[in-house]
């Protein structure tokens, strides 16, 4: 399974949007790959359109999605500090994602720099695009 981070659904949702996050995430979707989690509903469906947010919130009802646990919350806390502790800021919604991918041990599909770091400096496993897609080098 594949994480997928706001950043990739609204540019995939998005009409102009780059071809090559369109064709990635429909891979994902096509092979049941992708999955969902809170911070992501919250990003991608509070800040929809009015006349889209029905729309979406159908289609979202019929992806995996991970449910956070109060667990979470302290991993997350966790990861933040060690981040802190090598100098690197990184937004909070990024932080408690790329802590449930960890514990899920599924990979993040974003485009958000942050998640380089954190596959860098904190082991979180990213997603690639490509024939199959792939893991991050280590």
């Amino acid at each position: 399974m594949v994480l997928v981070d706001s950043s990739i659904w609204i540019e995939g949702f998005r009409r102009d949007g780059e071809l090559a996050v369109k064709v990635a995430l429909d891979g994902l979707l096509d092979a049941y790959e992708a999955m969902w989690c809170g911070p992501v509903k919250l990003e991608v469906l509070g800040g929809a359109r009015r006349e889209e947010r029905g729309k979406l919130e159908f289609f979202f009802d019929c992806i995996p999605y991970g449910a956070i646990t109060d667990a979470a919350w302290d991993d997350a806390k966790k990861l933040a500090w060690h981040m802190r502790d090598r100098g690197h800021t990184i937004p909070w919604n990024d932080i408690l994602i790329a802590s449930l991918a960890r514990s899920w041990n599924v990979r993040v599909y974003a485009k958000d720099q942050h998640y380089e770091i954190l596959g860098r400096e904190a082991g979180v496993l990213l997603y690639r695009p490509g024939y199959g897609g792939s893991y991050a080098a280590e």
